[in-house]
């Protein structure tokens, strides 16, 4: 009861000092006019900081009495009611001060470089002043220049970035932003080019609050792109052109930015996402465009010409959110019908291939919901399904796209490694195989060996292992010199490049992949291969690989025999790889002597 009685203490005294607040507010206003009359441009300034220092700590007590309410009860909740209306006082005040016509323009333009930053911070408390915050900002682009108006509204949301409410306190600044787009008269590329970056940085740290909602956050991100699409509207030839592209960078940005706020169905986004249609059309955005990364790529070259590093690297997340704009369509055809687009990539390997390009953004993100990978996979698999064998040949050069088709596999493995479920895993494993599958022949190998080189798991490299055996198996592959490389990556295995043998039962997988593949290679041979085996190299490695791993393999079977009295069933699955290794070992020890018998 103590604790009650000085908690609702606080808060009447709270409310008397919220009314010596706006007393002070009305004693500085007042003074700002009277020093404009007295021609004293430095007590302006003076005045005009004290304003927004006393607003400031208005703002601070309204934040520290909302944290110290940790007992709610009707006389804390009257008094809260109390604060706001107090508060609603203060802003209601100011915003009959810029109203008045007797207020001289200098007055206006001192203010508007303060208080929208502090001004702000109270749109959280409720509607009424949101409204009110919105109504002097609103105020402030009216009556002020919209140049000196744009940087003033970039660098309180920027100071806005850090505050406990991001959501609510940007809600009025982004509001007055929108107007001040379509006000600026000239060089509209170039104000727009400052302020967009700065407005996605405040929308990704707002996606990633825990309460915030996906259809509250799309409304501030579609006002700020309706508003640019105004611009580019009015504009012609060469700045419309750069507008219109910096619209569509935009749209792709916020997308990701979309995607990553919703956390629960997707299907709450299908509606947000069936707006941007129409602004999507107007930048000239396909689904094919955006799926194989051209649309993208034709966007940023327009606009990169001149551009610096610090205004592109703000567009990073673009691959991420065109390649999700293509998914959207796939989740639902109200946003758009992907079917021919599908088709049309099942047709076309160099089309085909981008479009694995993209979608790893997706698949590496780890950010979205795994319903989103879900669907990635599956289109893929659609994708790749489509594709007839004879579409992948020597003729095919793939070299330019090869590193893409990597890092595309390399996601696919982070997939299969870190599925919720069993059935994405089988799917996505599928997609792994028909990909690989997909790569022509002449890079198919080195794709493979990039992979197995560069995972740290040793499961994933046992998979990957197994199918390079399975590769080498088809006679396509056949032809081709890869045997020549199997060694390089057995001993990658046996014998690791960071020194000391392969740790059992760590790396058991890949040992018995690796094993699997040197047996495969050395039969395959016997029966009329290219000779890759010199007597040198199997000398090597039965010296170096096979004989010091029979020994390794034979004392770890000997210490895991002594362990199974202490715990039985995890000696016995250990000691069941270890014999499987040691069996498939003595196979290749036998093949390579039979091999130097020969020599």
């Amino acid at each position: 009861m103590r604790r009650r009685l000085y908690g609702a203490q606080s808060l009447k005294e709270m409310s008397a000092a919220t009314v010596s607040y706006l007393h002070r507010v009305r004693e500085l206003l007042a003074g700002t006019l009277s020093s404009v009359e007295a021609g004293g441009s430095l007590d302006l300034e003076s005045l005009v900081s004290e304003l927004a220092s006393c607003l400031n700590s208005l703002s601070e007590n309204v934040a520290s009495s909302a944290s110290d309410d940790e007992h709610e009860n009707d006389v804390t909740l009257n008094a809260r009611d109390d604060e706001e209306n107090d508060v609603i006082q203060v802003l209601d005040e100011i915003l009959k001060f810029l109203s008045s016509p007797q207020i001289d323009q200098d007055v206006i333009d001192a203010l508007s470089f303060e208080l929208p930053k502090v001004i702000s911070k109270f749109a959280g408390l409720s509607s009424r002043c949101l409204e009110l915050a919105e109504a002097i900002v609103d105020r402030f682009v009216v009556a002020c220049n919209p140049r000196d108006m744009l940087p003033v509204l970039c660098e309180a949301l920027d100071a806005a970035r850090v505050s406990l409410s991001l959501s609510s306190s940007s809600t009025p600044l982004l509001h007055g932003l929108c107007k001040v787009f379509i006000s600026v008269r000239r060089r509209h590329y170039e104000q727009l080019k400052v302020a967009v970056p700065i407005v996605l940085n405040v929308l990704k740290d707002m996606s990633l609050e825990p309460d915030m909602q996906p259809e509250g956050l799309f409304d501030k991100a579609l006002g700020i792109a309706v508003s640019i699409k105004d611009v580019a509207s009015k504009l012609e030839k060469e700045e419309g052109t750069r507008v219109r592209c910096l619209l569509g960078l935009y749209l792709m940005q916020i997308t990701a930015v979309l995607s990553v706020s919703i956390k629960d169905k997707l299907d709450s986004g299908v509606p947000l996402v069936i707006q941007l249609k129409p602004l999507l059309a107007y930048c000239g955005l396909t689904q094919l465009g955006l799926i194989t990364g051209n649309d993208p790529e034709r966007l940023l070259s327009t606009i990169s010409k001149d551009d610096d590093d610090d205004f592109l690297n703000s567009l990073h997340n673009i691959n991420l959110g065109a390649s999700l704009l293509f998914i959207w369509g796939r989740i639902s055809p109200e946003v758009a019908d992907v079917a021919n687009d599908v088709n049309e990539l099942q047709s076309n390997p160099m089309k085909r291939w981008l479009a694995y390009g993209m979608l790893k953004h997706i698949l590496a993100s780890g950010d979205l919901l795994w319903e989103f990978k879900r669907h990635t996979i599956d289109v893929l698999l659609e994708i790749v399904k489509g594709a007839t064998p004879s579409q992948c040949n020597e003729e095919i050069d793939c070299s330019h796209y090869t590193t893409s088709i990597y890092a595309a596999l390399q996601a696919v493995t982070l997939v299969i490694m870190y599925a919720p479920d069993a059935d994405l895993r089988k799917k996505t494993f599928e997609t792994l195989k028909r990909i690989i599958s997909d790569i022509p022949v002449p890079q198919r190998f080195d794709v493979l060996k990039a992979l197995v080189t560069n995972s740290q798991s040793s499961t994933m490299r046992g998979i990957l292992l197994d199918q390079v055996k399975n590769n080498m198996s088809t006679s396509s592959l056949q032809a081709t010199d890869c045997d020549a490389h199997v060694s390089e990556l057995v001993e990658l295995v046996l014998k690791p490049p960071h020194g000391g043998p392969p740790l059992f039962p760590d790396q058991s997988d890949e040992v018995l992949a690796a094993l699997n593949l040197y047996r495969f290679a050395l039969l395959n041979n016997s029966r009329g291969g290219n000779g890759f085996l010199s007597k040198k190299t199997l000398e090597r490695d039965y010296k170096g690989w096979l004989l010091p791993l029979r020994t390794i393999v034979s004392g770890s079977i000997a210490e895991n025999q002594r362990e199974k009295d202490h715990d039985q069933e995890s000696s016995l699955e250990i000691l069941c790889v270890l014999n499987r290794i040691e069996s498939l070992l003595y196979w290749c020890i036998e093949l390579v002597e039979e091999r130097l018998k020969s020599h």
